[in-house]
């Protein structure tokens, strides 16, 4: 089958096209026809020699995709060769061919394309563990999400805006600030030019944040602090800017907040089924009738992965990346 491998570990010039075995379904398994795939930071990260696959998963880089089944493996039970899925996978994106355990599968909504499908799982699941399951964010709660326009911060923001909390984000420029709104966001702040604990704080009548998502760490790791609410929950996903800071924490104490963080990719496969399974059950009626919407950015063929890698790295995007088979 087609796929990227990677010559060794840098930039996005050692990945490349080339032929390598077909996987087979193992018991539990589907084995997936891909005819998209979608593009993350943790792909990066990988492909940068920092985010090695869990035990027994393919090296292959790739952890969300769309396509149909082609092969059941034995004790399957809820899907067929021909059903159309999205899925999380553990490694084996980037491929023609990859084998997810069926827990990680979720039907495409029939409002979507299969392009559209393949951005889907690794934001949705990443999103629904850390800020609902994780923080625990309530209807009426104030939510601040660090990285709107990414992948993970549009999901964040129409998750959020959709299911009754208001929803705050900070982004680099007017024109992802704008994007961001558009999504449900009550006020982004351009954090090139604004205070986002300030502009919180004055927002919220000094009430601040209920529920932080922060992928970018560094000196946001303190000034969450100083923005959360009383007893509110920080979750860090990602440490864009560096994870060793000197913080004080005596307000965590007074505030009684929560400071928390999680990766999603080393979790078993039973955890992930029972996070598909929350989200079909509460966040798929809300995609099939279009309330909520997979943002694409762009979208390559496989072939030029390098470059769909530059431009996730760039920044200069709203939304995902996909690349197509």
């Amino acid at each position: 089958m087609r796929a990227i491998d990677l010559l060794e570990y840098g930039g996005p010039e050692v990945m490349r096209l080339t032929n390598l075995p077909k996987p087979q379904a193992a018991p539990g398994e589907v084995l997936i026809e891909v005819a998209a795939a979608g593009v993350n930071r943790p792909d990066i990260v990988q492909r940068n020699g920092h985010y090695p696959p869990p035990p027994g998963a393919s090296p292959i880089l790739g952890l969300e995709v769309s396509g149909r089944i082609s092969e059941v493996g034995e004790g399957v039970v809820r899907w067929n060769v021909g059903d159309k899925v999205c899925a999380l996978s553990n490694g084996g994106g980037y491929a023609e061919f990859v084998a997810v355990p069926e827990g990680q599968c979720l039907p495409i909504p029939g409002s979507l394309s299969m392009l559209e499908a393949a951005a889907l799982p690794e934001t949705f699941f990443t999103v629904w563990a850390n800020v609902f399951d994780r923080a625990r964010l309530q209807s009426g709660e104030i939510l601040l999400v660090h990285g709107g326009s990414s992948g993970i911060g549009t999901t964040a923001i129409q998750l959020a805006h959709q299911l009754g909390a208001r929803v705050f984000a900070t982004a680099g420029s007017a024109e992802k600030c704008a994007a961001c709104e558009r999504l449900g966001a009550e006020r982004v702040i351009n954090y090139r030019e604004e205070d986002f604990v300030q502009v919180v704080r004055e927002a919220t009548a000094d009430h601040g944040a209920d529920v932080i998502l922060d992928m970018v760490g560094g000196d946001y790791i303190e000034r969450n602090i100083r923005v959360a609410a009383n007893d509110g929950r920080i979750v860090n996903i990602a440490y864009l800017q560096g994870a060793s800071v000197e913080i004080n924490m005596l307000p965590v104490m007074l505030k009684r907040l929560s400071l928390t963080g999680s990766t999603l990719r080393a979790r078993t496969d039973r955890v992930k089924a029972g996070i598909a399974q929350a989200l079909e059950a509460q966040v798929w009626p809300l995609i099939e009738a279009g309330k909520i919407h997979p943002q694409i950015a762009a979208r390559f063929p496989l072939g030029d992965v390098s470059e769909a890698h530059r431009l996730l790295e760039s920044g200069n995007l709203v939304g995902k990346v996909v690349l197509t088979l």
